[in-house]
């Protein structure tokens, strides 16, 4: 028994143990490991900015009056900042009712004088209409790794729409309650809002919107044109800098000259917001808004990622572990080794830190590895150590099986991808909640369903070898011309559509309507341009994929199907290949949220209608109403729909009515003298 407990299986049981818990990150673990990183972000040289805040005390709550204030007070101050030479005022109180004291047009004209940033709050329940620059999105098939919250909280749309911008102020704590990092960039409703920090640098900028590029990992790369990239980790979170200082002021204690600078205005009297808990202490949101921006604006870039560090530091944690339980066995060299080691993983995390701003955990594997290094000199031994268990090879990357077959032959045609037009086709399923509902709790016969759905419309796709790139939940998504050649890849596409909805009304006739479901639909967007195409992704999960502006461009026209009442869109660089191989009408000039320029979309009906006299003569009264509709004569392209209403077999019956509304609506319009007829989308 006791040759047993002398032996070194004890240490290397303790240094498994403890290795595995760190690889499980258990909440204190994660706790202590925060609690160290703070150390060493707040112990720094302080770096003071031309940062002011601005704070509504509880000096200048006795002298003003009940809180909050009338906002002609707010007008006034703004006005007093700027005559101190403030460079740009963001105001960090949200105005969500209207003014008791009846003042919101006096704040509104004072801010149409002198720009102010405004911000707005995320909550589980929004209220009015936030402004919004809109973003240039890589991939927003993965915006929801993007951190999101289920409402928005805006000003009132007077103040709202008066501000040169609106930014979101909210935080997420750390699993202790300390906020340590902040998102630049929230999602809701697969709509992306920038924080305050981004507007102000989006507005010092001149940019009108931002870029972001996403992966399936989340955020790859975030940009202001006029910027710069801005440094984040997958959650678009940066690291607030608490060496970044700001200089603070209270209302009543104005500076007679601000530089220049930004300042921030926010209350700070007990009762008006609730404080943060931050890593330096218990500060106001506008205060860790001039941190975060001081962050940014002096490229602090403190980072961690969370994958790579963890896996180094256990490494390094079992490889001293080890080192230490062998060396033992020379008690004094083993002594100076495990000393030496100990101190070095502190040392070298907090040199890493000062030279390249990289988090990197000292302290956890120093403590753990003092547990290991007493266990092993207690019981004296050092015979045999366990060896680590290698690190497990990444799986491969999915692929279907048109891809395998392609690089079993020619393998880097898929690797190295290109660069190449190819058509786009994206579909949707319409139709899901009335077939859902005939369910009920039947989740395997849903499931049976549709499976049979994606079968239907796949086989096309298969047939006219097209390439799948992927399903997302009851929508497809595939592309023509790549890998395999298609020089007809707009007119293969095109048909391939035609197919699809023929496939989708085979599959209601033969298994829908047998079983008593309610029949479903498809709608499909098509476009061709320029894309990227290859093997893209991470190391452990990667696929053939398409990327591009026309990628992005395909999504938006389908997603107009159901708001015009047509089956399928198609852009006109499409249009264009195929307008002599089917008959098309055209639907609209369109400029799709994102776009700064109008793009034509059509729909086809069946190609045979190009033989038919009736659909010619029809097309020509269709194409005299989109010409009314130019020269602003509503009433007369009303007359025209009503006209074409039943014509085409009446397959374009919900368009036009469709038309109609819209004319009455244009009517109601002051348009422009040169207004060109291109109807701007405000939502994808």
């Amino acid at each position: 028994m006791k040759r047993f407990l002398l032996t070194p299986v004890w240490s290397v049981l303790i240094l498994i143990l403890l290795s595995w818990t760190y690889y499980s990150n258990f909440s204190f673990v994660e706790s202590i490991r925060l609690r160290y990183f703070d150390q060493l972000i707040v112990n720094q040289e302080p770096v003071l900015n031309t940062i002011y805040t601005v704070n509504i005390d509880e000096a200048t709550i006795n002298q003003y009056g009940q809180w909050p204030f009338p906002r002609g007070d707010y007008a006034k101050l703004i006005e007093d900042l700027y005559a101190r030479n403030a460079g740009l005022v963001v105001f960090n109180v949200l105005m969500s009712e209207k003014d008791r004291s009846g003042q919101d047009l006096e704040l509104a004209a004072t801010m149409q004088n002198y720009p102010v940033i405004v911000t707005m709050l995320g909550a589980e329940k929004g209220k009015n209409e936030p402004i919004n620059p809109g973003a240039a999105v890589i991939n927003p098939d993965f915006s929801y790794l993007i951190p999101s919250v289920p409402g928005i909280i805006a000003n009132i749309p007077v103040i709202e729409n008066n501000a040169v911008g609106s930014g979101i102020i909210n935080s997420f704590p750390e699993i202790d309650g300390v906020t340590r990092r902040v998102p630049l960039v929230l999602n809701n409703n697969d709509t992306l809002y920038p924080n305050v920090t981004m507007e102000i640098l989006r507005v010092l900028a001149g940019d009108p919107s931002f870029q972001i590029k996403l992966n399936p990992l989340g955020i790859d790369k975030l940009r202001i044109p006029q910027y710069g990239f801005l440094q984040t980790d997958s959650l678009g979170q940066i690291w607030l800098d608490w060496s970044q200082r700001y200089t603070s002021h209270s209302v009543l204690d104005l500076p007679e000259d601000f530089a220049g600078g930004i300042v921030f205005v926010g209350p700070t009297a007990a009762g008006t917001t609730q404080p943060i808990a931050t890593a330096f202490g218990s500060v106001f949101p506008h205060e860790m808004q001039a941190v975060m921006l001081g962050t940014v604006f002096n490229e602090s870039n403190i980072s961690r990622h969370p994958d790579a560090e963890a896996w180094g530091e256990i490494v390094a944690l079992i490889v001293a572990g080890i080192a230490t339980i062998v060396l033992a066995r020379w008690t004094f060299f083993g002594l100076a080794f495990f000393v030496s080691v100990t101190g070095s993983f502190v040392y070298v995390s907090y040199y890493l830190f000062q030279t390249q701003n990289l988090l990197v955990d000292g302290f956890i594997p120093a403590v753990f590895l003092v547990i290991v290094g007493l266990v092993r000199y207690i019981i004296k031994f050092v015979d045999e150590f366990l060896q680590k268990q290698e690190i497990k090879k990444q799986f491969e990357g999915y692929a279907s099986p048109t891809v395998v077959k392609i690089l079993q032959t020619n393998r880097d045609l898929i690797k190295k991808g290109s660069k190449r037009e190819v058509s786009i086709v994206f579909s949707d399923l319409r139709g899901f909640t009335p077939l859902g509902e005939s369910f009920g709790d039947d989740v395997a016969g849903l499931t049976r369903i549709m499976n049979g759905y994606m079968d239907a419309i796949t086989q096309p796709v298969l047939d006219s070898n097209g390439m799948i790139i992927k399903y997302i939940g009851d929508a497809s998504m595939h592309i023509h011309n790549a890998p395999i050649d298609d020089e007809n890849h707009a007119r293969t596409a095109v048909q391939c559509g035609l197919d699809m909805l023929k496939a989708v009304e085979k599959f209601n006739e033969e298994v829908i309507i047998p079983e008593g479901r309610p029949p479903v639909g498809m709608g499909a967007g098509i476009n061709t341009g320029l894309g990227y195409v290859g093997e893209m992704g991470s190391t452990k999960r990667h696929s053939y994929d398409v990327l591009g502006d026309a990628v992005s461009t395909a999504a938006r026209v389908e997603s107009k199907c159901k708001e015009y009442g047509c089956l399928l869109l198609v852009g006109e660089a499409t249009y264009a290949e195929t307008k002599d191989d089917f008959f098309y009408l055209k639907i609209d000039d369109l400029q799709v949220k994102g776009k700064s320029v109008g793009l034509s979309i059509y729909t086809v009906l069946d190609k045979h209608g190009i033989c038919m006299p009736e659909y010619r003569q029809h097309q020509e009264i269709h194409n005299l109403m989109h010409q009314m509709y130019k020269e602003k004569q509503f009433n007369a392209a009303i007359n025209k729909c009503k006209i074409l209403k039943g014509c085409f077999d009446g397959q374009m019956d919900k368009y036009y009515d469709m038309w109609i509304e819209r004319c009455e609506y244009m009517k109601t319009q002051k348009l422009p003298d040169n207004w060109n007829g291109v109807f701007i989308a405000t939502s994808k």
